[in-house]
Parts: C-alpha cells; sequence; structure tokens
C-alpha cells in the first residue's frame, strides 16, 4: 500500500505552519535541527511550543532571538502589525499607513538574499542529497516568479519577502521533514486564500499577493471570506512544490495526523494546518509511470550529472544512464527516465535544453512497489535513519541511510561499513526487544 501525506489546507498555507504540522505529527525537532546544520546562526534557536487554536490543540513552530521567552512574539520593533501567520515576509494586512507612521525596524536575521546567497545556505544543511536539490529547485522557483513580476533578470532578484534566516527555515525544514515521513504520494485539498489587502515591499496590493498568486498556477484555490493573507508565498511554494494532485481526502487509513499553528487565534475558525499521514486503503496494485527514454553519443558527459540532478528536482522518480554502441560503431549513452504520467511535458522539456538529443521515446507502464517508510534507529555512535521495505506486514528489506553512515564515520573516524554493520545490529535488535 502505497503511504500519503495529505495536505489540509482549510485556513490556508505557510511555512511556519507546514513545519509545526510536520512537528506535531510526529517529526522530532532535535532531528530538524541536526538536518539545518549551520542556517542556524548563533543567538537564535527553534522552538515547537504547543498552543490552542479556537479551542484546536495545534504545534507553533518558532525561531526565536536569543533571551527571548517562548511567549514573546519576535516582531516587536516599529508600528503595531497584525498577520494571519508567523511573519515570514514583510507582508501585512489591513490599510495602508499612514505617512507619519513609524518604518518597521528588520530583525537582524532579516535580510535582502540572493539566490546565489541562499543556494550557498542550503549547501552548508546536511540534508541528502537530493533533498537539497528540491529546496534549490523550490527557492529558483521563487527567484523566477519574482523576477518575472518585477520583470528582471533572476540572478538580480532579492528575495526580500522571504529571504530572511526564518523563512529559509521553514522551506529548508520543510524539504527534510517531507522527506522524514518517506510518502510515497503528497497530496493537498485546494487552498483557502483569504482576502483582503495585503502591504509588501512594494506597495499595497489585493489577498492573495502577486507573487503568491503566481506560486499558485495550476492549483485550486477558493476563499472563505476572512478578510486576512491565509496563504503565504512560502506556504504557496511548499504546498504546489509538493503536491502531485488536489482534491478531497483520498480513501486512506489515517495514522497521524498533524495541526501546524498559524500566528493569530481566531474565533470560529481553527487557524491551523492540517496534515495527514497513512496509506493507500485498497489492496496492493500496480502504478502507471511513463517510461522516457533517448541515446546520446555527441554530448559533454560533464553535463550527465547536471541533468540527472535537475530531472530528480523536477520530479522524475528514477533516472539512470546505460552504456550503449549506436550507429557508426559509436559508444553513447542511454538516457531512461521513470516518473509520473502527468510529469511527461515538464521532464521531456528538460531533456531537450538541457541535452543534444533531438528526439525520444517514451511509454507508458505499470509498476509494483514494496511499501516504504523511514524510522529512526540509535547506534552506538548517533542517530541513523533507515528505509524499511515491507509487503503488508512482513519487512522484506531494511536499509540504513548511507548519507547519515557517512557523516557518522567521519565524526567517529571509522570505516563506513563499520557504522553501517553497527546500525544494522542495532534496528534489528530493537526489532526483538
Amino acid at each position: 500500500m502505497a503511504k500519503i501525506l495529505y495536505f489540509d489546507c482549510f485556513a490556508g498555507a505557510s511555512g511556519d505552519m507546514v513545519l509545526g504540522a510536520l512537528l506535531d505529527a510526529g517529526l522530532p525537532l532535535a532531528d530538524l535541527e541536526s538536518a539545518l546544520g549551520s542556517l542556524m546562526i548563533p543567538g537564535y534557536r527553534l522552538s515547537a511550543e504547543r498552543v490552542l487554536r479556537a479551542g484546536l490543540s495545534a504545534t507553533r513552530f518558532r525561531l526565536h532571538e536569543a533571551g527571548e521567552a517562548p511567549h514573546e512574539h519576535p516582531h516587536h520593533h516599529g508600528h503595531a502589525r497584525e498577520h494571519g501567520h508567523v511573519h515570514e515576509h514583510d507582508y501585512e494586512v489591513g490599510p495602508a499607513p499612514a505617512a507619519h507612521d513609524e518604518p518597521r525596524q528588520p530583525r537582524p536575521h532579516e535580510g535582502h538574499r540572493s539566490l546565489a546567497d541562499i543556494v550557498a545556505l542550503i549547501e552548508t544543511s546536511s540534508l541528502s542529497d537530493r533533498a537539497r536539490e528540491k529546496a534549490i529547485a523550490l527557492f529558483r522557483r521563487l527567484a523566477e516568479a519574482e523576477a518575472a513580476i518585477h520583470q528582471m533578470p533572476v540572478d538580480q532578484v532579492h528575495l526580500h519577502e522571504v529571504g530572511a534566516l526564518d523563512s529559509i527555515i521553514d522551506i529548508v525544514g520543510a524539504v527534510f521533514g517531507l522527506e522524514w515521513f518517506g510518502a510515497d504520494r503528497v497530496l493537498a485539498s485546494p487552498l483557502n486564500v483569504g482576502g483582503g489587502m495585503v502591504r509588501s515591499a512594494h506597495g499595497v496590493f489585493p489577498v492573495p499577493a502577486p507573487a503568491t498568486l503566481r506560486l499558485l498556477e495550476g492549483a485550486p484555490v477558493y476563499s472563505s471570506g476572512i478578510q486576512m493573507e491565509t496563504v503565504t508565498p512560502t506556504g504557496a511554494l511548499l504546498v504546489t512544490g509538493h503536491a502531485e494532485a488536489f482534491g478531497p481526502v483520498p480513501c486512506m487509513r489515517v495514522e497521524r495526523v498533524g495541526y501546524g499553528a498559524g500566528d493569530r487565534d481566531l474565533s470560529g475558525t481553527p487557524n491551523v494546518l492540517r496534515i495527514m499521514v497513512g496509506h493507500d486503503d485498497h489492496e496492493p496494485q500496480a502504478q502507471r509511470v511513463v517510461v522516457i527514454e533517448s541515446e546520446i553519443d555527441d554530448m559533454n558527459p560533464q553535463i550527465f550529472g547536471i541533468l540527472l540532478d535537475k530531472l530528480y528536482a523536477a520530479g522524475a522518480l528514477e533516472v539512470f544512464y546505460t552504456a550503449v554502441q549506436m550507429k557508426k560503431n559509436r559508444p553513447g549513452t542511454l538516457l531512461t527516465v521513470v516518473a509520473p504520467p502527468n510529469l511527461r511535458d515538464s521532464l521531456t522539456s528538460i531533456v531537450f535544453r538541457e541535452t543534444t538529443t533531438i528526439g525520444l521515446r517514451y511509454q507508458d507502464v505499470m509498476r509494483d512497489c514494496l511499501d516504504r517508510e523511514i524510522v529512526v534507529v540509535q547506534t552506538p555512535v548517533g542517530p541513523v535513519r533507515f528505509k524499511i521495505a515491507r509487503r503488508g506486514t512482513d519487512i522484506l528489506n531494511a536499509s540504513p541511510e548511507f548519507e547519515d553512515c557517512a557523516r557518522l564515520a567521519a565524526d567517529h573516524s571509522m570505516p563506513v561499513k563499520q557504522v553501517q554493520g553497527l546500525a544494522t545490529q542495532a534496528y534489528w535488535q530493537s526489532r526483538r526487544e
């Protein structure tokens, strides 16, 4: 049975709400802090605290300044502000400020960062290679949206709206959290975008704000009539960047539920993002995928590595290369991409844009997969994630994540194979206890 993660966006979505919901559903805060690595600069810390939203218990994720008490609001400078969610960007909801209003003073960890600055920060995180590529792809999409709105080159865009440290942590942390759950499919409801006007660095605009609306292209949206910004740019980016389809709650057996709290406690409606994690409630069945292939014999081989990263970041399930002998007795490379059928056009465009091929072929095929999940095992040298493969209740394979083993091996000056052995022994010992 396929593992499903479902975003229920009945009250919208923001970056901190996504992380709060993931933590509420079981993502360990310590694992999140470890994955973020040196993104966390001295003087700041993360917290996950229980709050009530319209009487519903939820988790509020926050980034704190040094010395700040948990109950204090991190935005205390300048004139009064009021938002629907934690302030992940410079948007404000409400009437435009009067000319005499004191401008808001930025927090020390806020800043206007370029895409290159943010990519450099992400590279310092402890995410897996695939998760780093996903996070970079999300920020590239965000920069492209801003560039299109403001009619400027991508490399000149400064992401002042979501370039602050807290928003970078929201996006990178959410990518890690979604990978940690190991869902085979990520789905989402239509998004409640709210209403009214929103104040940004560029002026006052109707909700949803221009960048948010561009990121929501192709996704179903609606407004419940509430006069505030309920979907932020970061929330739109994370939900649309991961969900493969939108609609009502799918037929699934729910195993975990998480509620991520927004900043305000509204009367009558809980200001939360809900996620549900479970398994497809159908008998195991084959999945339909598309296989895209092309032989290439005239391309710089260095490009193949870049192509692989871009295809994975765009949603490919598998990408691999096979050595082949082509016409005129020339050695070549067979590119094979396995992907969800709805991504065929976008992945084909990447292949044509990034390679020298002038043609490719594709076919729809069926595949069977074991059910998979990620568990964390404590070993004598530190925690290691295990990828567990099942058919029904039978565990058929348990494999330690290589990145975790390699990191611990470096930390303890041990061979990687020794750490893998310790991890495997610890996993099976935990199964017997």
